[in-house]
Formats: C-alpha cells, structure tokens, sequence
C-alpha cells in the first residue's frame, strides 16, 4: 500500500524548541519511523529553513508568510489569511495523497473546492478563539490587546472550517468533547501531543529548587511566571528557577525583587532538560483549559513531584500523577511537603503504567496511521 500523505505546517517545525511546533516535528519522526510517506509544506515565520527536515520527509516545500496591515484587513483570521498561498495549492493538486491540516491557522484551503475529494484531516491543538480570547486579557499594550480579541471573533467564526475534514485529531479529551458537540455530525478522536519523550526518565532522589518553565514571551506563560513569583515563590524559603524563552521586563524586574527568584533566559535545549529532571518540584500554572500542555508532558516524563493547578491537568487524564492545588495557599503548603520528600521509584512505576502506551509517540503514530489509511 502507498502510504504518503501531505502535512501542512504553520511554521518551520525545526528546530523543535516551543509548543507550536514540537507536536509536528516529533509527529513526522514517529510516522517516518512507520515508513509513511510525508510531502512537508511548511510556512516560513521567523525560522530558517531547516535542511534537518528532509531526513524525515520525501519532500519540504517552503511558503513566504503574509504579515502586515493589509493582511489583518480581512474577515479572515489573521494567522489563516496571511497562510494564503497559490503555490500550496498548486502543489497540493500534483498528488491525490491525503493531507493534514496542522492547527487552524494553517486551514485556508480547508474548504477549497478543488480539494473537495480528498481525505482530509485537521489537526486541533487549541481552541483557537478561547486561547487568543484568553491571550487579549493577559496582554497590557492596547494594540496588540484589540487585534488579540478582533482575532478571537475572527477564529470564533472561522471554527466551522473543520466541518469540511473528515477526520479532526483532538489534543485532549476536554477539546474533543467540546468539538464533538459543536459538530455532531463531524469525526473527532482524541490524540494527544507528540513530544521529544520516549520513556520515563525520571530521576530517584531529591534536590533543593523548585521550577517553573514555558515559553515566557507567551502572554498566557507570562501571566503564569508573575502569579507564581508574586503569590508562591516569593512566600517560600526555597530557592525558585523561571526558565524560558524571551522572557519580557516585567518578568525579569518581577523576579528581581526577590534574592530566592532566578530567571533563567533561552535555555538550551538540553539545559532546559537538565533544570526539569534536577527540580525538586516542577510548578505548573494555567488560567485556560484548551489544549494539552506539554510542558505537563515533560514535567511528568523527566521530572520529580509535579504540583498543578486545576485547568492544568483538565482533560488529560493525568490527574492521578501530580498534586494539585487550587490557590497559592494550598501550592505553598504543597511545596513545603515535597521539598522534603524525595521522588521515588514507586513514583516513576506509577508513571510508566499510566503515561505509557497512551502517550508513546510511535503507539498514536499507529493509531493515526490506522484512522487514515
């Protein structure tokens, strides 16, 4: 059987570095391990073009992204119009191959006639109004934050677009049930994240900080680092790591009030691994509830004791395997518990049994590859 298929990226999934992107790149690794077939078509936004992609694919095919004024003049959501292209297309009708639609930013030809007849998969990661909607509140300059809400209408609206897929893989349980719902009549399946893990690597033993980490120029992320530093870290005696991507003035001035509080800036992959594994605790906040945080994934794959909050965990089904607590008040007495409790292998079996072969990247690359072909 010819088994290939077209994966429409909204950006250069190398090098695997932020949420975005980790979930295509570590797609097309387990699907290449299968023997599949994948013609890339990627999106060029603030990425070189990666040569490290054509190991995993039969063809990568880079597109100029629109940005600009003109681009937001559109009752289009931003992120989808500015991902117009006639070349995508043109080259999407030299095969017959079926095509996956990574993220609804990269739906534009989702509903195009020509592509009527073919089987068509969208790839849902984030409820996309709720997240921007979300995005607009956590925002403070008044630009950015009107085209963040203008661009949560425009996604509200655009959402119907997925009823032209025959097939929607849903990265958690809670997104899934509320797209079911939405559209009855469509086909939705709960797949979560792929990611960088292929076993628990959890280490045994005990250690004297306690971590939080994300991409800190995300508005939500920033929003998260500020609520920890101000109403948890700042209250324990325990020295505190911020670890992420550009982290902005507001964060860096928030931390340095505090002689416990570091912020670590653009780790390196491997020293953003290292600070996950060493952590006594990681401490994961969020204030929305759509898509599945990988963030979590990697905290419960390398990391000691994971403390949460409620929308951190909601829809995963991986409740079982943190703390979770529901105000500062209960983080802060969490923490002083497990500061002092060293992880232990009990703990690292009990994570084997319920992150794995659920969570496994070549176990839902089978799951995928069955629904498709």
């Amino acid at each position: 059987m010819d088994r290939k298929i077209n994966i429409i990226a909204l950006n250069i999934p190398y090098p695997p570095n932020y949420g975005g992107v980790i979930d295509i790149y570590y797609k097309l690794e387990a699907l290449h391990r299968l023997g599949v077939g994948i013609i890339l078509h990627c999106f060029e936004y603030n990425r070189p073009q990666a040569p490290q992609l054509e190991k995993l694919c039969q063809e990568v095919h880079y597109y100029k992204r629109k940005t600009g004024l003109l681009t937001n003049l559109s009752l289009l959501p931003y992120n989808v119009y500015g991902r117009k292209n006639s070349l995508l297309l043109e080259n999407l009708q030299k095969n017959n191959y079926p095509i996956l639609f990574e993220g609804l930013h990269s739906c534009y030809y989702l509903s195009h006639p020509t592509l009527k007849n073919r089987f068509k998969i969208f790839r849902e990661c984030n409820i996309e109004h709720d997240y921007y909607k979300k995005l607009a509140l956590s925002e403070h300059g008044l630009v950015k934050k009107v085209f963040l809400f203008l661009e949560s209408l425009r996604f509200a609206a655009y959402q119907r677009c997925v009823k032209h897929a025959q097939l929607s893989l849903c990265v958690s349980q809670a997104d899934t049930d509320y797209l079911q719902k939405k559209f009855p009549k469509s086909h939705f399946v709960f797949m979560p994240c792929f990611h960088a893990n292929t076993t628990v690597s959890a280490k045994t033993g005990q250690s004297d900080f306690i971590l939080y980490h994300g991409k800190l120029s995300v508005a939500e992320n920033e929003k998260a680092a500020l609520f920890l530093i101000k109403n948890v870290f700042s209250k324990l005696p325990y020295r505190c790591v911020v670890a992420g991507m550009d982290p902005g003035k507001r964060l860096l001035n928030a931390a340095k009030k505090h002689a416990n509080i570091v912020v670590e800036t653009d780790p390196t992959r491997e020293r953003m691994d290292y600070l996950i594994r060493e952590a006594q605790l990681n401490l994961l906040v969020t204030f929305q509830a759509t898509g599945l945080k990988l963030k979590l994934l990697n905290s419960l794959f390398s990391g000691r004791h994971t403390i949460v909050n409620p929308l951190m965990v909601k829809g995963s089904g991986l409740d079982e395997l943190c703390h979770i607590a529901s105000n500062p008040q209960a983080m802060i007495s969490l923490c002083h518990r497990y500061m002092k409790i060293p992880f232990g292998q009990e703990e690292i079996e009990k994570r084997e049994r319920l992150l794995l072969p659920f969570y496994s990247n070549d176990e839902q690359a089978k799951k995928m590859v069955e629904l498709i072909f």
